[in-house]
């Protein structure tokens, strides 16, 4: 198609979760509900964890990280979805639209590396616990934080890169409630099933191997386990299957989106979901429900600020 002749694209528009105005009022509260949930969780996480000298460990300092990681990834999409859902005008600007692919990518990308930082943490408090401090020093640990958020932020500009050259002369309207690879680039006024192979290839592909690695990992720590003492082994066990549970509601929702052919399900919305607004939400209940030690920092949290609320 000739270019001179396209006429492009300034905006997108989303369909949503549903066309029914009772439905989407639901929604509405219920992902109100969730985001909000997500929001304080989160943040109750770095807040205390900051302000608790008892968690100035390394582990805990990467467990703030990752709520950090969490709360931001779903305000990518959330806000956004909840003002549609009180709307009849659910649009994007082209601008807008490739940010929004942009920051969701990059968090995205940070969160699949920093796992792997977390799986690096437990091998080594497993495996040579003598040692666990001196290696795992603030210095160290800061510079795998910014690894993570550096390899996520160059997972996003390759998908940019291959998504800006891209025209876009119409139909805009996207099967779907925030602006992701496969639903943009079904719009293009061009072929993309190279382009489609590459997205397949930095992301679907990366997904399912660094997911088997990680698992591979995790199945390792664990067989290592054997050789602890009751009460320690049962306590890095159940760490150990917190990070799996966390990892697998991460990673299995994202194989699903990314590595296979950009074809359109029914299942889609639903996956995106859980990949978006669900698992930001249940990561802080999980880690804060299986951990005593957190547990009881959030009470003593708790218990400060009704201290000093009523001075």
């Amino acid at each position: 198609m000739d270019p001179g002749n396209l006429t492009w694209v300034s905006e997108f528009v989303f369909l949503g979760l549903s066309q029914t105005q009772e439905l989407q009022l639901f929604l509405f509260l219920v992902f109100l509900f969730v985001y909000t949930t997500t929001v304080v969780g989160n943040l109750l996480i770095v807040i205390t964890v900051t302000s608790d000298s008892r968690l100035h460990t390394p582990m805990y300092f990467l467990l703030r990280n990752l709520a950090i990681l969490d709360l931001s990834f779903s305000s990518v999409t959330a806000p956004k979805m909840l003002v549609d859902l009180l709307s009849e005008n659910r649009t994007i600007s082209y601008q807008g639209c490739m940010a929004q692919v942009f920051f969701f990518h990059f968090l995205g990308g940070a969160m699949v590396f920093f796992l792997s930082v977390m799986a690096y943490d437990r091998l080594i408090a497993i495996s040579r616990p003598l040692h666990y401090v001196t290696i795992m020093n603030t210095q160290f640990c800061v510079g795998l934080v910014v690894a993570a958020w550096v390899g996520g932020f160059l997972h996003s500009i390759v998908q940019l890169s291959l998504m800006l050259p891209l025209p876009f002369c119409g139909p805009n309207v996207l099967d779907n409630f925030y602006c992701d690879v496969p639903q943009v680039l079904r719009l293009a006024c061009t072929d993309t099933s190279i382009l489609e192979f590459l997205m397949i290839s930095n992301s679907g592909m990366l997904d399912a191997i660094w997911f088997f690695l990680l698992l591979v990992s995790y199945t390792i720590i664990l067989l290592m386990l054997r050789s602890h003492p009751g009460e320690a082994r049962r306590k890095a066990a159940s760490t150990c299957t917190t990070h799996v549970i966390v990892v697998s509601m991460i990673f299995i929702p994202s194989i699903y989106l990314y590595a296979r052919p950009y074809t359109p399900f029914s299942m889609d919305k639903a996956v995106s979901i859980s990949h978006t607004v669900m698992t930001p939400m249940l990561n802080p209940m999980i880690y804060t429900l299986r951990n005593q030690e957190m547990q009881r920092a959030v009470r003593r949290f708790g218990r400060r600020w009704l201290v000093c609320k009523k001075g």
